[in-house]
């Protein structure tokens, strides 16, 4: 029927695979040591090497707080180190350690094989038409989020 395709019911059907998907992952990826929370925050380390604190939450688009307590939770755990920016005094930069970098690519590796495991079951024409959907997607969410209207195609 042509309602099964309304825009609205096919975006909430979206959002709970997504959610279901990101479950799956990340119960996967705490087995192996690392939440995909804390995963990401690890990621965001690998790539930027030290950042500050305060730029670490906007990488993640999360208030401060937040992301102090899992910056401290992560430096119990001895996965990053936190240091004083010697540019400023106040600010603390965050810096991978080599056990957070190991259980990185131990994270890495976990959500590797459950994602395979979910997405392998497309063959490549499948994955391929998905791909295209989900670029489509993307580029009318950022469209609608960067000038809050609809975009033109």
């Amino acid at each position: 029927m042509v309602d099964d395709y309304k825009p609205e019911r096919l975006g909430l059907q979206y959002l709970n695979l997504a959610y279901r998907i990101r479950k799956v992952v990340d119960k996967h990826m705490v087995t192996s040591g690392l939440s995909l929370a804390r995963w990401k925050v690890l990621e965001i380390l690998d790539g930027k090497g030290s950042i500050r604190q305060k730029a670490l939450a906007q990488e993640l688009g999360f208030a401060e707080r937040s992301v102090t307590q899992a910056v401290e939770s992560l430096a119990g755990d001895g996965l990053v180190e936190r240091m004083p920016d010697p540019a400023d005094g106040r600010a603390k930069l965050v810096t991978l350690t080599d056990e957070g970098a190991a259980a990185l690519a131990a994270g890495t590796k976990a959500g590797a094989e459950v994602l395979q495991r979910i997405f392998g079951t497309l063959d490549p024409k499948q994955r391929a038409s998905l791909d295209k959907l989900l670029n489509v997607i993307d580029d009318a969410a950022g469209a609608k989020l960067n000038s809050g209207q609809p975009p033109v195609r």
